[in-house]
């Protein structure tokens, strides 16, 4: 039975960025971007990787060309914790910033998005985590993706590390960007194995949307994910192999966006609920940590959503359109097991250090997801859990 509403009519709420800005070089407008809406004085927020890769230099050129004074805050850290999150606030505030940029991976335009918001001083992170609680106002915002993955940059979402391993997210139309800026030449650079496993996440946050429960799961969404699935599956492995393909690392970015906006509206499930104490425990990256778990995931949701993959499948591997419409969720799973060996990625528990003993605390910890589980097309339990655990091991 399809989890997708029965109706094209059926009523919903699509929100994305305000203005999305796509091409090779594009980074170079940045200045002309911000100086009308940011002001003068910006807060830039990002990594230390981002820093030393260079990928931050054409931004700030950018910037000051257009008499803009730039203060970086570089401390944003995979899986980002509250400590840096405030950190980044604080920086900002001291700055007097009157906009701020998030340059780099999900993790620093998620950090991002928060300091615009708590930066206006009007609310506190403590406050805001859940669905709906953050109101505004919030700084100019303008996300700037290094990779293609995330697609935070059109998502009202932010997720924040709460005490040692938690996950809980931020989520709001309020702290969607004013302006998302794609520049493929950004990613050019990025290593096969974060192209391999911010490529595998874009592909899940679409596969997500596709089949969520969610009431708000709507035409828009589902268009958009099909054509983020047709683009990745086409692009990422040209892209692993060859960091230096331009077509393919466009077509990946623009993917990753417009997965970005259908899991944006449509929200994701079970793959990122079991995904999400992989990263907080064992520091396992965020794509890596879902495509570990993605095809068990599948499996288990297929009694309830077998017709739904079967409509995507062909989407991503364009092969199995000759695979009979009964059997192709199940190929569609086979299938998605084996992109990350062909990405030379681990594809076990086990290969990433995770001892089997520890399976038992991982599903507690996934059950904790309920803002995430609750768009599953199937009902999971905690023992439902631990079993996708055992054979993902």
């Amino acid at each position: 039975m399809s989890p997708t509403p029965s109706s094209a009519t059926s009523p919903f709420t699509f929100n994305t960025a305000k203005s999305i800005v796509f091409g090779a070089g594009s980074i170079a407008g940045l200045g002309e971007i911000a100086r009308p809406m940011a002001g003068t004085r910006i807060a830039l927020v990002t990594d230390r990787g981002v820093i030393t890769s260079g990928l931050v230099e054409p931004a700030l050129a950018s910037l000051r060309a257009a008499g803009i004074e730039v203060a970086v805050f570089d401390a944003v850290v995979a899986d980002p914790p509250e400590a840096v999150v405030m950190a980044a606030v604080e920086a900002a505030t001291a700055a007097g910033a009157q906009g701020v940029i998030g340059l780099g991976g999900g993790s620093s335009m998620d950090v991002a998005k928060l300091v615009a918001l708590l930066a206006a001083g009007r609310e506190s992170l403590a406050d805001i985590y859940g669905v709906g609680f953050a109101r505004g106002p919030r700084l100019p915002l303008i996300l700037v993706p290094t990779t293609s993955g995330t697609g935070s940059e059109v998502t009202p979402i932010s997720i924040v590390t709460t005490g040692e391993n938690e996950k809980k997210g931020v989520v709001s139309p309020v702290i969607l960007p004013d302006v998302a800026l794609l520049d493929p030449d950004l990613t050019l650079g990025l290593p096969p194995h974060v192209t391999a496993g911010t490529g595998i996440d874009a592909m899940v946050h679409a596969i997500e949307a596709y089949a969520s429960a969610s009431p708000n799961n709507n035409p828009l969404s589902r268009m958009l994910a099909r054509q983020a699935l047709q683009l990745l599956g086409g692009a990422l492995l040209r892209a692993v192999r060859d960091g230096s393909d331009a077509a393919a690392r466009g077509d990946m970015l623009l993917g990753a966006m417009l997965a970005g906006q259908a899991f944006g509206n449509s929200p994701v499930a079970a793959v990122h609920a079991l995904a999400y104490p992989i990263g907080g425990r064992y520091h396992v990256p965020h794509g890596l940590s879902n495509a570990l778990v993605l095809p068990h995931v599948i499996r288990f949701n297929a009694p309830a959503a077998a017709g739904v993959y079967a409509e995507i499948a062909a989407d991503l591997f364009p092969d199995l359109a000759e695979v009979g419409t009964p059997m192709r969720a199940d190929a569609f799973a086979e299938a998605l097991a084996g992109l990350a060996p062909a990405c030379q990625l681990e594809s076990r528990l086990r290969d990433v250090g995770i001892p089997q003993e520890a399976l038992p605390t991982l599903a507690a910890d996934a059950m904790k997801q309920t803002r995430l589980l609750v768009n599953n097309p199937r009902p999971l339990t905690e023992a439902d859990a631990l079993e996708i655990y055992r054979q993902a091991w």
